[in-house]
Formats: C-alpha cells, sequence, structure tokens
C-alpha cells in the first residue's frame, strides 16, 4: 500500500503553486487535502482572510483533480477558536489533530507545508512533515488582486495565477468576492495563525 500525504492548507483560493505542491506529492503519495473550516452554531465563519466556503474550495480542487486525491472536511476548528490555544498544550488542539488522522487509512504517512514554523508545529504534532520550499504564488496575493478589480475593475492579473477551472469556479462565485472586498478583515492573528474573530472566545 503507498503511503499518504496530509496536506492541511486554506486554499482560498486555491493557486497553480496548490496545483503544483499536490501534483507533485501525488507522484509517490495517496494524497488527502484538508481545506479548513471554522465552525460556530454548525455554520461556517468565512471572513475577507477566508471568502470562499468549504465547499467552493472542495469543488476548486477536483475540478482540477478529479478523483486522484481525497478531498476532506475534518481540518476543523470549532468555536470558541481560542480553546485550541495555546498550540500543543491545549487538549482541544491534539483532538483537532486526531479528527484529522482518523480519515487516513494508511499505516505510513507524511505531512506538507512549505512554512518552516508550520513545519515545526507538524512536526511536534507526530505528523511527519516533508523538507520543502514556499512555493512562488501566494493565496493572499491572489485575494489581493481578486479584491482589486472588484474595487476598482481593470485587469484579472489573478486569472494566470490560479488553474483555469479554478478561475472559472471563481467567476461564478463573484458575488463572494464582491461581498467581502470592501469589508475590512475581521480576523485576529494567534502564535502565527488567523483566525475568524467572530467565535474566537
Amino acid at each position: 500500500m503507498r503511503s499518504a500525504a496530509i496536506y492541511l492548507a486554506h486554499l482560498n483560493p486555491m493557486t497553480r503553486a496548490h496545483e503544483s505542491i499536490i501534483s507533485t506529492l501525488k507522484r509517490d503519495y495517496h494524497v488527502y487535502v484538508f481545506p479548513v473550516r471554522f465552525i460556530k452554531d454548525g455554520r461556517e465563519i468565512n471572513t475577507k482572510s477566508f471568502p470562499f466556503t468549504y465547499e467552493v474550495r472542495k469543488s476548486m480542487v477536483e475540478s482540477v483533480l478529479g478523483d486522484s486525491v481525497v478531498v476532506l472536511p475534518d481540518y476543523t476548528f470549532y468555536a470558541p477558536y481560542a480553546k485550541y490555544m495555546p498550540p500543543l498544550l491545549s487538549s482541544r488542539s491534539w483532538e483537532l489533530r486526531n479528527q484529522i488522522m482518523a480519515q487516513i487509512k494508511e499505516e505510513k504517512f507524511v505531512s506538507y507545508t512549505g512554512d518552516k514554523t508550520e513545519q515545526l508545529m507538524l512536526k511536534a504534532y507526530r505528523l511527519k512533515p516533508l523538507k520543502a520550499e514556499r512555493l512562488e504564488i501566494s493565496a493572499s496575493l491572489v485575494k489581493e488582486e481578486l479584491y482589486g478589480q472588484a474595487v476598482e475593475g481593470g485587469n484579472e492579473d489573478w486569472r494566470d495565477k490560479v488553474p483555469e477551472p479554478v478561475a472559472e469556479i471563481i467567476r461564478k462565485n463573484w458575488n463572494i468576492v464582491e461581498k467581502f472586498a470592501r469589508m475590512e478583515d475581521s480576523t485576529k492573528r494567534m502564535m502565527g495563525m488567523k483566525f475568524p474573530k467572530e467565535g474566537y472566545k
């Protein structure tokens, strides 16, 4: 049986860098993709930093990679998110780790992140991170260009940074981009992680 690769990511939206990472992992591993979710009172909380719902992001991955990877909703923080802090010391954070691992059928596995701090965190959670470098195209840059177009009009520079099927999904969900483009970003950063303010405490 092949080993598993666990890819925990925001994917908000999926970029060409994400596509490259997953496609590379697929050569050697059975890939499980976990787009992060934040849930309060049974509903997903979205913000300017996390505009696209889990279902939209799942459709982005599947539009590019079909059923060659498994996309799952188990990377989920349930309000109040403060209970996951501090990482490693919080029992909730270990519950989240176990929630993810419950979906992995293979005995052998690795995890992936291009962020050095996140690599240390995954190692501490015994998720066996691969050594990897961050790729150039960030979802944050794509979001900036999406919001820029929604507010100011003009070109579609962002289209070159996402796979074509993802660009079509973004276009179909342009109302989401317009909704968040003029909003303040209601997220907070805690110990290198971003959370929606709504539901944090």
